[in-house]
């Protein structure tokens, strides 16, 4: 892997891999957060119920499971493609997948045709995660990689900066089309697959197996040990962060100021606040990047869950109007650069061969716990009272911290 002084002493492939997988993650974070803008206006249409209908709730919470569920599915299906057929042809193949089903979603009818749309699209995008951090992690140097974590994840936040300008310009028209926006990310397909050439170390790992490793060889030997931390740090941790992420818009539309506006006034402040944490975030990024810089990954991602955890309580311990719970959210942001983090961090962990297989299966199989947190919310938080359930999902960012202490850092390469 060539080593780089500056962007000038950057290769070309190195750029080009650098810009899919931006783009990539961009397109990620468009077609992730389209639902949440409009999940309680929406699923309420569909099942021709009031909006503070219980089971309007519900039924959302159940769609984002089945979404989460996806998403760790597709990490591991499209991992094991990506290593077996290359970064490349695998990251188009998960934006095609996304692409298509997000924007099939404006023709539901049903709660469940809407379901089966976001699970599909959420294969897509699971996998894109996987392959993108796996074709950063073999083309750029390592000391880059701090930084190109905090880049990348920033891809996540202008995407759903994106949903939220989309959210915004079309706050007036019926919420099924917003998710039209969404077929956007299959033009990228065209200049990856032309542009972008596979790595030479997978190329290499490739050529020297005849038959190369299985799922099951991530729970044997050394690599055992890494699967295992890794899936628990990204099952707690995950758990917490899209309970707030899914529910934090609900919470928004239940505070006073909000509450008394009319359909389009609060779509608005849904986009807004979701604006807010995403301009935190951004900022998140590189703040994370610096302190893995500074004192490792391990201790970079163990003190940000354990800060993440501290802002969640201070936020959802009391009641707060809507002009101090945009601060909070615009803190919580903040906080969410840790999951940039994981991007450059987890991939190197694993040997070549069941490099996405392994960074996509441990980090989405968290989705999966992320589903039943989300669906417990749901089923045991009204959708007009849900500070207590944002609460006490932030407790579960403690023992994340504590377990992150346990976390290899990555090999020098």
């Amino acid at each position: 892997m060539s080593e780089a002084n500056g962007w000038s002493d950057l290769s070309s492939q190195q750029k080009k891999s650098g810009l899919a997988a931006w783009l990539g993650w961009m397109f990620d974070g468009l077609d992730m957060h389209i639902y949440t803008l409009v999940a309680i206006p929406f699923v309420a249409h569909l099942m021709a119920r009031e909006q503070s209908d219980p089971s309007v709730g519900r039924h959302g919470a159940i769609i984002n499971a089945a979404f989460l569920v996806g998403w760790a599915l597709g990490g591991a299906f499209f991992g094991r493609i990506g290593d077996l057929m290359g970064r490349s042809r695998a990251l188009c193949l998960t934006i095609l997948t996304y692409a298509s089903f997000t924007g099939l979603s404006a023709l539901s009818h049903e709660w469940w045709h809407l379901m089966v749309f976001r699970f599909l699209s959420a294969l897509g995008i699971g996998g894109e995660w996987a392959v993108g951090a796996s074709l950063l992690s073999e083309t750029w140097p390592k000391r880059w990689r701090p930084w190109i974590a905090a880049t990348l994840q920033t891809g996540v936040n202008v995407g759903v900066l994106l949903a939220c300008t989309a959210g915004w310009l079309m706050k007036e028209v019926p919420e099924r089309w917003i998710f039209l926006v969404g077929v956007l990310p299959a033009l990228l397909v065209l200049w990856i697959r032309r542009a972008v050439p596979e790595p030479e170390e997978w190329h290499a790992a490739r050529k020297s197996v005849e038959k190369p490793p299985g799922i099951a060889d991530l729970f044997r030997g050394p690599t055992r040990r890494v699967t295992l931390i890794v899936m628990a740090i990204c099952g707690v941790s995950l758990t917490a962060h899209w309970t707030f992420m899914y529910w934090q818009q609900g919470y928004i539309r239940s505070l006073p100021e909000v509450l008394s506006l009319d359909s389009a006034g609060k779509n608005a402040a849904t986009a807004v606040a979701l604006t807010v944490i995403m301009a935190g975030s951004i900022a998140g990024n590189f703040v994370a990047g610096g302190l893995a810089q500074r004192f490792g990954y391990r201790t970079a991602i163990s003190s940000l869950c354990g800060l993440y955890g501290v802002v969640m309580i201070a936020a959802f311990c009391v009641p707060r109007s809507h002009g101090v719970a945009l601060v909070f959210m615009c803190a919580i942001g903040l906080c969410q650069g840790v999951f940039g983090l994981f991007t450059m961090c987890l991939p190197p962990l694993f040997p070549t061969l069941i490099r996405t297989t392994g960074a996509g299966f441990c980090y989405n199989i968290g989705r999966i716990i992320a589903a039943g947190g989300t669906v417990f919310f749901g089923i045991f938080t009204k959708v007009n009272d849900v500070r207590m359930a944002l609460l006490y999902a932030g407790l579960l960012f403690f023992p994340a911290a504590l377990i992150a202490r346990w976390l290899p850092e990555p090999d020098e390469r």
